[in-house]
């Protein structure tokens, strides 16, 4: 008999273990920790419609949390949302209730600096803006709203660290466009009525395309996630967006050390403040085929110099099509640098090759470019 309650022990103790190890959920809940992410807010002397407010907080400022409350919408009695009664770090400590979409549980926000971790040695790729106010997420999914951070405001600005395709949700409950609803009252339900018109001669894509951003404080408390791809468009600098030659820009990065729109913390006219500059600029075709999990990240580099004295862009370099991934490393000083990708060769393999970036007798910009089979061939002779 002892042995078997040993042996019942040791599932139970298994089963405790698996339920807390799920991850974190990005709801708050009582005796919790957190950070405003709305830009402002305010905490109330209660849940009700006609509640007086007690103290204004803002995005950043952290709280403590003592306990929660699922209050019924005045506007809709199918739906709940959930208040958080709340002490400020203020000289008061004031308490009073606030709407938990306005706070970030701080187990979230750890989790989210994990995922900024990942990426610490990786330069920004790209930069980018939302289209409309959207969800950030802490995995690239949108069947549910379990993994939602923070709702971040139309015209949000972030840098992108890398990008990935995955399957379409297959539930016929997800969110179509992901904009952030309410803390508690996403409803299924999706918006493809109004964009079959638009997309009715588009290939049927089964898979979706998201960013892994990198965001300043002032827009977000969380400083890494993931945005989903239709949500965000892409601000090229404005010295380079005239250049795409029938293939798009996926990515960039400045060859010089001149400050760039790749600051994200600049506002939206960044680009109108780029000074123009020499770019490493990976391209990739367009295709009327629809997209596949894994595709290559682009198909071409393109290497566009500087002429100050002539103040001038000119082509430094322009590769043959590849199958190219990121991420894109420069390292190295002003007039002897290197870039660094990641390529497929012939037989599917993903290696690491280095491009050298130097100036000639005349200042020009050249590049000196290894095949992929060179590099093969040396990694086999040693």
């Amino acid at each position: 008999m002892s042995n078997r309650l040993v042996f019942i022990s040791k599932c139970l103790l298994i089963v405790m273990v698996a339920a807390l190890s799920q991850g974190c959920k990005t709801l708050a809940k009582q005796n919790d920790t957190g950070v405003v992410v709305a830009r402002r807010a305010q905490i109330r002397s209660s849940t009700a419609v006609v509640a007086a407010d007690l103290l204004e907080v803002n995005r950043g400022d952290a709280v403590d949390i003592l306990d929660f409350q699922d209050v019924q919408d005045p506007t809709d009695n199918s739906k709940k949302e959930r208040w958080l009664r709340v002490q400020a770090h203020d000289e008061d400590s004031t308490e009073g209730w606030i709407e938990s979409r306005n706070v970030m549980p701080d187990e979230v926000l750890q989790a989210a600096k994990k995922l900024a971790d990942e990426d610490k040695g990786i330069p920004a790729q790209a930069t980018g803006q939302l289209r409309a106010s959207s969800n950030l997420r802490l995995t690239p999914d949108r069947g549910g709203n379990e993994n939602i951070m923070m709702r971040l405001d139309s015209g949000s600005r972030f840098e992108i660290v890398s990008w990935k395709r995955v399957p379409k949700p297959k539930s016929s409950d997800a969110i179509e466009s992901d904009v952030a609803p309410k803390a508690g009252s996403a409803q299924p339900g999706n918006l493809r009525g109004t964009k079959e018109s638009q997309e009715r001669n588009e290939p049927e894509e089964t898979n979706e395309l998201w960013y892994k951003v990198r965001l300043p404080s002032l827009i977000s408390p969380a400083p890494a996630g993931w945005i989903y791809g239709k949500q965000v468009e892409l601000t090229v600098p404005s010295d380079i967006i005239f250049y795409r030659t029938g293939r798009e820009f996926v990515a960039w990065q400045r060859l010089d050390n001149e400050s760039s729109d790749s600051d994200s913390s600049k506002g939206k006219d960044a680009a109108k403040e780029a000074k123009p500059g020499s770019w490493v600029i990976l391209e990739k075709s367009s295709s009327n085929q629809p997209h596949t999990v894994g595709e290559p990240d682009f198909d071409r580099i393109y290497v566009l110099g500087y002429d100050k004295r002539n103040q001038e862009h000119y082509t430094a370099y322009r590769s043959p099509d590849l199958k190219g991934y990121l991420p894109c490393r420069i390292e190295g000083k002003p007039d002897n640098k290197t870039f660094t990708i990641r390529v497929q060769d012939e037989n599917g393999q993903i290696n690491d090759v280095q491009y050298g970036v130097y100036k000639d007798g005349r200042g020009y910009l050249k590049v000196s470019a290894p095949s992929v089979s060179r590099e093969k061939d040396k990694r086999r002779s040693r």
